[in-house]
């Protein structure tokens, strides 16, 4: 609980970075520059300097959302004919050719940043932001058990999926996160990054520019195509972070706000929209019905998300009608209470990525979220940079007549989308969390268990989830569900078909959550970070 700032990210060096501006007197977009600028440091494998970011920023001198797309769009050279000339019949996850979108992040730390600047007030100024996450990046971070977990994964020669397999064949990931005998480094010892230090102190010094236009952006091409990679000098220059209008849909007393296309917020949203119409109260927390219908809803909400999902500047989505009380009502009477519905498409389990929220004393408020799509990426670190490149562009399709076909210059489906519950027109509660597949369902569990059921932000972050979806090397979903659900429940589930599987309590395959609510009678912040992370809410 703080009365003044409170700041949640999913690593407690991010949170502390976030607090020392708001201390300053930064404003809250400050804040969380600084908490994902260190991220990028201390959680490299689920986020990156060279990955994309979406932003939910409140003005509290406006009274005004607003959303900011600063993810990227694929290469001028990017094209359907190109890989399938080269045998491809998808695009490889791993590797200089997973690489063909262009990163958005810096892009939108400043676009963000100047937004601020000129209609918050407050601002610090842009080179004090990075401090933290350079000093860190020089001088070393202390290795999470989440980095040497996930590390070991991906140097693994056992990996079912070939394409993703022992990511210490390309010589920069190698050099970067390994030790010089080729293992992980262990939870504790010391992690530097020299080279993305020395990049974050351009960035520091000559903002944005030097990324796209700079040496940065000049080294990264050249590596990329010294290896048959696709992305230009011409790419990087074009790239621009927009504004965009944020998306909402009314669930009990609150206005529900989420980010548009390209994302799989109008996902998020929809399965608000579908539940609107039950009495989950009645049917009461943690019970077969409770678990049956959010599940079932979230199904729904993927068939439509499916089907129209992609860059809206190449494909035209029927935002309005998808998200309408009407069409919510509609999917609410498909969904019978006593069986569950076996999809046929097989759900992407994959989505690492970092989700922070911050509140500033005047009450501006910002969720972030921040990723490279798999962890470590493309695997690919580009150029003497430090950079990590995402390889967020091959979740592109190669069919032609798919909604989300490659296509230059657009931008791809992405899972990630900020949230954020209004009331009476002002933010009551910032929320998110990593997780691809995972993130509308994990929203709808702590939105549910706030709003319906009067949990506190921590207890609704801490409550047994589930997973809607597949792992990897498996070609059908499952619902996964931590095994503190009681045993009645988890049978009662599959007596209704649902094909549960019970996992690990507090794995961080249920993704990292975090939320701060504001009790807008008092002022009151009450910050809540996942137990399944690294992270802490912190405030002052």
């Amino acid at each position: 609980m703080a009365m003044n700032g409170m700041v949640t990210a999913p690593h407690y060096l991010a949170s502390q970075a976030a607090l020392d501006i708001l201390k300053q007197g930064g404003n809250a977009v400050d804040a969380a520059i600084a908490a994902a600028s260190k991220l990028a440091v201390v959680y490299p494998h689920m986020n990156s300097i060279g990955g994309d970011n979406f932003w939910l920023i409140y003005n509290a001198k406006t009274n005004e959302l607003k959303a900011l797309n600063a993810s990227g769009r694929a290469g001028e050279k990017a094209t359907i004919d190109f890989y399938r000339a080269k045998g491809y019949e998808k695009i490889p996850y791993r590797g200089y050719l997973a690489a063909n979108t262009v990163p958005g992040v810096v892009s939108g730390w400043e676009e963000a940043y100047k937004y601020a600047q000129q209609s918050m007030g407050n601002s610090l100024p842009w080179s004090k932001l990075l401090g933290s996450a350079i000093s860190y990046a020089k001088n070393g971070t202390p290795v999470t058990p989440s980095q040497e977990h996930w590390t070991n994964i991906n140097i693994s020669l056992e990996q079912k999926d070939k394409d993703l397999r022992a990511l210490q064949r390309f010589q920069s990931f190698k050099q970067t996160y390994l030790k010089p005998n080729g293992e992980s480094y262990k939870v504790g010892e010391v992690f530097k990054q020299p080279q993305l230090a020395q990049t974050l102190e351009a960035i520091a010094q000559q903002g944005a520019a030097e990324f796209y236009k700079g040496e940065i952006a000049q080294n990264i091409v050249k590596d990329l195509q010294a290896n048959g990679g696709l992305l230009t000098l011409k790419d990087f220059a074009q790239h621009k972070a927009d504004w965009v209008e944020p998306i909402s849909a009314d669930y009990r007393q609150y206005k529900a706000h989420n980010f548009p296309p390209n994302t799989q917020g109008m996902a998020s949203l929809s399965i608000l929209n579908i539940l609107n119409n039950f009495d989950l109260k009645k049917m009461g927390e943690g019970t077969a019905d409770y678990y049956h219908t959010i599940v079932e809803a979230t199904k729904l909400a993927f068939v439509d998300r499916d089907k129209y999902l992609s860059d809206p500047a190449f494909v035209k989505i029927p935002l309005d009608m998808l998200l309408s009380k009407k069409h919510g009502q509609e999917l609410a009477t498909r969904i019978d209470m006593k069986v569950a519905v076996k999809e046929r498409k097989a759900l992407d389990p994959k989505g690492d990525t970092v989700w922070l929220g911050v509140v500033d004393k005047d009450g501006n408020a910002v969720s972030l979220i921040q990723s490279i799509y798999h962890d470590y990426g493309s695997g690919i670190v580009a150029g003497n940079t430090g950079v990590l490149l995402q390889n967020r562009g091959s979740f592109f399709s190669l069919e032609p007549k798919h909604v989300n076909r490659l296509q230059p210059g657009k931008r791809t489906f992405h899972t990630l989308n900020p949230a954020m519950l209004l009331k009476n027109g002002k933010p009551y509660l910032i929320y998110g969390t990593m997780g691809g597949e995972g993130q509308p369902q994990t929203q709808a569990a702590i939105v549910t268990r706030i709003v319906d059921f009067g949990f506190s932000v921590q207890d609704a972050i801490e409550a047994p989830r589930w997973l809607q979806g597949r792992t990897w090397g498996a070609s059908a979903n499952d619902l996964k569900i931590e095994g503190r659900v009681p045993p009645t429940v988890i049978q009662a589930l599959i007596e209704r078909g649902h094909p549960v599987k019970v996992v690990d309590n507090y794995t961080d395959t249920m993704g990292h959550a975090g939320a701060i609510l504001i009790d807008q009678a008092t002022n009151m912040k009450f910050g809540g970070a996942d137990p399944r992370g690294d992270g802490a809410a912190i405030g002052y």
